[in-house]
């Protein structure tokens, strides 16, 4: 699909996947900054492309990527292993808790599923798992997020844009505050954007009518989000499948403890690494300490950006083949994405 794309939105991917102006009327001040890229578009015009971008599937959507952690509650990552001659009952089990936000099937001899376990209370995670655990007759290895080097899904297309605008600032300044629960206001809000924002000319205004609050709120509560962490970016949300990245792998690391934190910081560098972690090792499992996910659109391209990340590794411990391995995603096998309602309703300051 993404051989399809023309020039201008192209240009509209690659500039807006973060950036985007939170201003009651956000067209104007994007397109503008567009013109000064030398790319020539109305702000109708460019309401009118991301909207079929919308609607063609190239975006899952189009708006605010809350960060979840922060809203409230937890998620963790978690391996198990399914027999191959009962997987798919396997996959049913497992993907009938609704915790259950994401499931894949990877390239692994052992650890073949993997899934994202998101809760309102951390102590569920264990009661979740043991539940999991007695109706498949299989252990699960908890993998918690120790330390998040980098977290920033972007897919370049090839185009004449190939750099972020970055319009966020236009509009009103407003400043962080320090508190982490939400107000029952708040709660609405995050519920409301938490799918995406409606692709019109004022979608602060709109997404204002329908939770019954003022636009000038709607704007400066979403830029302070982004500036507390809440929101991690405003922009166009793309399909990364529907651009061609269809190699989805995440390379493992065992990586020494005593350079791991100068580690991370370095591979967070790669522009192609969309997530980086610390996770715990599973002693006689799981050896790996590392994470980072990488996507490719074909396969010389995915093995070519892993040796990337290899190379700079080595430039901190001497890497060997038994220190690391990719395990590529094979199926989806659920993908609904961490819901907030529960979590964000669980964070709401008590009057």
């Amino acid at each position: 699909m993404s051989e399809d794309l023309g020039t201008v939105d192209r240009a509209i991917l690659n500039a807006f996947q973060g950036g985007f102006p939170v201003v009651e009327r956000p067209f104007e001040p994007a397109a503008a900054a567009l013109a000064d890229h030398g790319v020539d578009v109305s702000a109708d015009e460019l309401l009118d492309r991301i909207r079929r971008l919308d609607d063609e599937g190239i975006l899952t959507r189009f708006g605010a990527l809350i960060d979840a952690e922060e809203i409230g509650g937890t998620a963790t990552l978690v391996a198990t292993h399914a027999p191959e001659d009962a997987y798919d009952d396997h996959v049913e089990l497992v993907n009938a808790h609704p915790e259950v936000a994401h499931n894949y099937e990877r390239e692994h001899p052992y650890l073949n599923m993997w899934f994202v376990l998101s809760v309102v209370d951390e102590g569920r995670v264990e009661d979740v798992l043991a539940e999991i655990e007695a109706e498949t007759g299989e252990p699960t290895f908890n993998l918690p997020k120790q330390q998040e080097f980098h977290v920033g899904a972007k897919f370049p297309v090839e185009g004449p844009q190939t750099q972020a605008v970055d319009c966020f600032d236009a509009g009103a300044d407003v400043a962080p505050t320090d508190r982490q629960s939400l107000t029952p206001d708040e709660l609405d809000l995050v519920l409301e954007i938490q799918g995406g924002l409606p692709v019109t000319e004022t979608p602060y205004a709109d997404v204002a009518a329908a939770i019954g609050a003022e636009t000038e709120w709607v704007v400066e509560t979403i830029k302070r989000f982004d500036l507390e962490g809440k929101v991690r970016r405003v922009g166009v949300i793309p399909n990364h499948y529907a651009l061609g990245y269809s190699e989805n792998g995440m390379t493992v690391w065992d990586v020494p403890d005593d350079v791991v934190d100068e580690v991370g910081p370095a591979i967070a560098q790669f522009d192609f690494v969309t997530h980086c972690y610390e996770r715990p090792r599973h002693d006689g499992v799981w050896p790996y300490n590392f994470f980072a996910m990488t996507h490719g659109r074909s396969e010389a391209e995915s093995q070519e950006r892993i040796q990337q990340v290899r190379d700079r590794m080595a430039e901190y411990w001497d890497v060997t083949e038994d220190d690391w391995d990719t395990l590529f995603s094979t199926r989806i096998l659920k993908k609904t994405g961490i819901r907030l309602d529960d979590r964000a309703a669980a964070n709401v300051e008590s009057a």
